[in-house]
């Protein structure tokens, strides 16, 4: 378990660190990414809105790991400060 946590992480930090495909963002539109990373034990999928990330959810492939999300740091505000930035979050209810 702590392997895939680990592997998790270091594949986040990859992710934080992958740089987007270039694309002319449409006058008067928000430039929307989504990047999907994958190996044989994790699925990784982020969401960044002009170049921040909103949301990244971690799907383990291994049976009986439930899906999480990372909770990324508040835009504006210092990640040191911010309680919540980095923390797992764990999906109870899907509808």
């Amino acid at each position: 378990m702590r392997c895939l946590l680990l592997l998790g992480t270091g594949l986040i930090a990859a992710v934080a660190h992958a740089t987007p495909p270039a694309g002319p963002p449409v006058p008067g539109e928000p430039q929307v990414i989504q990047q999907v990373t994958e190996d044989e034990q994790v699925r990784i999928e982020e969401l960044r809105v002009r170049g921040q990330t909103r949301r990244l959810t971690v799907q383990p492939k291994i049976k009986g790991l439930p899906a999480y999300e990372i909770v990324p740091p508040e835009p504006g505000r210092d990640p040191a400060q911010d309680p919540k930035a980095g923390q797992r979050v764990w999906f109870s209810l899907s509808f």
